[in-house]
């Protein structure tokens, strides 16, 4: 009988032992879609910012603070829906997160003046910063645990192509129809999405396992996801996530996490500040390197476009290879493009190879510690884990844009500065190396995640 038991696997079991189906293709493709939306809003602001200084007449300072309070809104938004997605649900903090982000940024194109133009800049970047999180470990939930990596950098890959996107957009609807209509625009955008994803995304199953929902609504969210399966096997009372006492953020800085979490982090931070600075202040340090502006904006685009090759690429790399490695080797390379970069900094076709290259690998070195992240924590603190890990990653920006303006304020050139980003990314490589130790000889995830009757432990594959 025990062994009849065993056999018998729970909800989350059946999902991550079952092949990949339609509707969890969808869903996948309808966290793309919501990754698109985020890129398009976090990049429109570059584009709307100077038009305020013109139209409003209004000072760099007041422009400074309404970056800064955006980005702060992130991280407090980070920081706080991960351990509420964990604890009421994913599905309705990526709702309420969507709603507040379209609606703040679409009401931004109708403000009359900087102070309610800043207060619905925080608002919507409040969402932002919830949304992010919580839709990677919606997908993360549904997928099987062979796919589960792959299908989350794939996902994440909607970033970089809604950055593209939104550069776009600027390009042909402000010019015409002034910086409110673009601000508009893409506001409706996450808005539409939200009946896919009522209509699409069910509530994740280990969510409705840890706050003890009736076997009725579990069956019904897995019979919505996998409509033809044959569900009389499934033991309902029986949970795919550890019991713990712990809460969700007491979990990830527990003892056994506290050392991944902090590399984690770390990483996030390094990846993320090197890419800030690269972005902002290519196209002024290229044209004091003796390029022109148009050179030097395409120069940009080559990084945006090799961004998005890369981030696609990796997402079929990781069903393949192992995941600590793909990420050491995706540092070596960012070090290696930029030291070509640095040698080829007043070159025009050089500068736009590496450029390519830096694309290639550093978006594509985030999207694989996206990956890494959700299968790093228990399913029940895995929104917490994303999302703080992706607010640890905003200092970097932070502190890159800080470091960034004192160097070009200094007067250094492309190459010094290009030079100087290798020793983050060497910082970021060695905590890679860290990580793979840690996870070395593990094709699974290292915490135990369901428990069997008979007491034996069984782990997700990652």
């Amino acid at each position: 009988m025990s062994t009849d038991l065993s056999a018998r696997p729970s909800p989350q079991q059946f999902i991550d032992q079952r092949p990949m189906g339609r509707r969890q293709r969808t869903i996948v493709t309808v966290g793309l879609l919501t990754m698109v939306a985020e890129g398009m809003d976090t990049t429109i602001a570059a584009f709307v910012f100077p038009r305020l200084k013109e139209d409003w007449g209004i000072d760099g300072r007041a422009v400074t603070a309404t970056v800064g309070l955006g980005v702060l809104a992130m991280i407090i938004g980070g920081l706080v829906a991960g351990p509420l997605a964990d604890r009421y649900g994913r599905r309705l903090v990526t709702l309420v997160g969507t709603a507040t982000f379209g609606v703040g940024t679409a009401a931004m194109g109708l403000a009359p003046g900087i102070g309610p133009f800043t207060g619905l800049r925080i608002l919507a970047c409040l969402g932002l910063g919830a949304v992010l999180p919580t839709v990677m470990a919606l997908v993360a939930d549904w997928m099987p645990a062979g796919r589960r990596v792959q299908m989350v950098a794939l996902a994440f890959a909607g970033v970089t192509a809604g950055t593209m996107l939104g550069g776009l957009l600027a390009a042909v609807l402000v010019p015409s129809f002034g910086w409110e209509t673009l601000l508009v625009a893409c506001g409706i955008v996450p808005l539409l999405l939200i009946p896919a994803i009522v209509r699409f995304v069910p509530e994740s199953v280990s969510v409705l396992t840890a706050r003890k929902r009736p076997p009725q609504e579990l069956r019904a969210a897995l019979e919505a996801v996998i409509p033809d399966a044959d569900l009389s096997g499934v033991d309902w009372e029986r949970s795919a996530v550890r019991e713990s006492a712990r809460t969700a953020p007491r979990e990830i800085l527990s003892r056994g996490s506290r050392r991944m979490t902090v590399l984690l982090w770390l990483s996030f931070c390094l990846g993320q500040g090197v890419a800030f600075v690269i972005v902002t202040y290519l196209p002024e340090l290229a044209e004091h390197a003796g390029l022109t502006e148009s050179k030097a904006a395409v120069s940009v685009a080559a990084f945006g476009w090799g961004g998005l090759v890369g981030q696609l690429s990796v997402s079929f790399v990781l069903k393949r290879f192992d995941r600590f490695g793909v990420l050491t080797v995706l540092w070596v390379l960012t070090a290696a493009g930029l030291a070509a970069a640095a040698l080829t900094a007043g070159q025009f076709v050089g500068l736009l190879l590496t450029a390519f290259l830096l694309g290639l690998c550093l978006p594509a070195a985030t999207s694989v510690l996206q990956a890494i992240t959700v299968v790093a924590y228990p399913p029940a603190a895995r929104a917490t884990g994303v999302s703080w890990a992706n607010s640890a990653g905003k200092v970097g920006p932070l502190v890159g844009g800080v470091l960034g303006g004192l160097m070009v304020d200094a007067d250094w050139s492309l190459t010094k500065v290009l030079l100087v980003l290798a020793a983050p990314v060497a910082v970021a490589f060695l905590a890679a190396l860290m990580l793979r130790v840690r996870g070395r000889g593990q094709r699974e995830d290292a915490h135990p995640v369901v428990a069997s009757p008979l007491g034996d432990l069984v782990s997700e594959r990652a």
